[in-house]
């Protein structure tokens, strides 16, 4: 079992319960999924980018990355439809908690001058996004292997559609964010 679902069913949900005063485990908000994305605009030039970026995207989050595909050609950026612009992983379950574990634990400290991240980044619906500037934060990927860097989206999304609940929920699990 994640370690963070451990503390979610027995330290999280009773706060929650108390916080927002309901009986009702299932109106309780939780996250959902977590998607992480990147976008790989340099692989238009050079095809080993995208093969280099879908390999450590899934070195970081232990599964499989799906390569993402231009849907529509917008010449002035040299874009084709149906080249390979990006790459992306959708979290859930048991690889979902292990992520959001490493990422809070591990990842988020190693960023030079890190000082907590934005609590301003909802979307009004209760999810959560999140940029990283560079895939070396995470211990997976061997920074004596990577050639470049690139940059990371990480969305978190809830069941509540409330922003400040779902800020509760992530503060609970640890996200370290910043005042404001």
């Amino acid at each position: 079992m994640a370690r963070l679902w451990e503390r979610y069913k027995k330290e999280i949900v009773p706060q929650l319960q108390k916080k927002l005063g309901r009986d009702n485990l299932l109106s309780l908000p939780r996250l959902q999924k977590i998607v992480l994305n990147m976008g790989v605009g340099k692989a238009l030039q050079d095809k080993e980018r995208m093969k280099q970026s879908a390999e450590q995207l899934t070195l970081i989050a232990g599964q499989r990355a799906q390569v993402r595909l231009a849907k529509n050609a917008i010449s002035n950026f040299r874009l084709r439809q149906g080249a390979e612009i990006g790459c992306r992983v959708t979290l859930r379950g048991r690889r979902m908690y292990e992520f959001l574990d490493r990422l809070i634990s591990i990842a988020l400290p190693r960023i030079r001058d890190f000082r907590g991240v934005s609590p301003k980044s909802f979307d009004g619906q209760g999810n959560y996004s999140l940029g990283l500037a560079e895939q070396l934060v995470f211990p997976e990927v061997d920074p004596d292997k990577a050639t470049f860097t690139q940059g990371m989206d990480v969305t978190f999304v809830t069941t509540t559609k409330n922003d400040d609940e779902a800020r509760d929920l992530l503060r609970m699990f640890g996200m370290p964010f910043r005042e404001a």
